[in-house]
C-alpha cells in the first residue's frame, strides 16, 4: 500500500515538472498569449528592425494591441518588411507612426505605434508609411567612440 502511494505523489511531481517546463518552453517563444481575436493586416517598412521577431508586441500607450505576424526582406526597396496583425476591436487613424522599441536596457523589442490625427482609419492591407528604425546599441557605441576621439585629435 506504501509503495502504490510513494508511486503515486512521485508521478505527480513529474507530471507538476512537465507542466512547467511546458509554460516555461511557451513564455520564452512568447507563444503563451494565444488570442483567437479578430485581427486585421497592416504592413510596414523598416530600414533596420534590430532584433525583432515574429509574434513580437504591438503596444500603443502601453497596451499591447496586436503582434507582429511577419517579417519579410523585399528585395525591390532593400527593406524589411513587417505585417502587424492588429486586434479589430483597436481603429487607428491612416496617419499612425510605427516605431521598434525596446523595453527596458535590453529588453525585448517590439513595435509601438503613435496615433495620428486623420479622420480615416487604417483598414486591412494598409501601410503605415511613417516608421522609425530600430536603435542598434552598437551603432550608438560606435558613434560615440569615434566622435571622443575626432575631439581628442581637435585639442
Amino acid at each position: 500500500m506504501q509503495r502504490k502511494s510513494f508511486d503515486l505523489w512521485v508521478g505527480l511531481f513529474v507530471l507538476i515538472g512537465a507542466a512547467a517546463l511546458f509554460f516555461l518552453a511557451m513564455k520564452a517563444g512568447n507563444m503563451s498569449s494565444f488570442s483567437f481575436a479578430e485581427t486585421y493586416p497592416v504592413v510596414t517598412k523598416f530600414d533596420n528592425i534590430g532584433g525583432l521577431k515574429p509574434r513580437a508586441p504591438v503596444k500603443s500607450a502601453g497596451v499591447v494591441v496586436g503582434r507582429v505576424a511577419e517579417i519579410r526582406f523585399d528585395d525591390k526597396s532593400f527593406q524589411a518588411s513587417v505585417t502587424l496583425n492588429l486586434d479589430s476591436r483597436y481603429k487607428f487613424p491612416k496617419d499612425t507612426s510605427a516605431k521598434i522599441l525596446t523595453s527596458g536596457l535590453l529588453g525585448e523589442q517590439y513595435v509601438g505605434l503613435e496615433p495620428g490625427g486623420d479622420v480615416n482609419n487604417l483598414a486591412a492591407g494598409d501601410r503605415i508609411k511613417m516608421t522609425q528604425s530600430a536603435i542598434v546599441l552598437e551603432n550608438l557605441i560606435g558613434q560615440f567612440l569615434f566622435n571622443k576621439a575626432a575631439e581628442g585629435k581637435e585639442k
